[in-house]
């Protein structure tokens, strides 16, 4: 193989190098990105049922949030 052919691959090598590398740092920066959504996700979902349970609780009970008096800056 020549050296013209040689220092070609070499350089080709090189660039798919670095492009991994570039795409190797990006799937973990994206990796990370969904981890974080998935926690708050499940934080979310945590405080829905919370709030589901207090409404039904509330409803149990005979109150009506509509029957609550309006804050005092109205």
């Amino acid at each position: 193989m020549s050296d013209a052919a040689t220092s070609s691959i070499e350089q080709r090598l090189t660039e798919l190098e670095t492009r991994l590398t570039f795409l190797d740092g990006t799937v973990q920066s994206l990796d990370a990105t969904v981890a974080g959504h998935d926690r708050l996700l499940l934080e979310l979902r945590r405080e829905l049922v919370r709030l589901r349970e207090t409404l039904n609780g509330m409803q149990a009970a005979g109150q009506d949030a509509r029957d609550e008096p309006p804050p005092p800056h109205y």
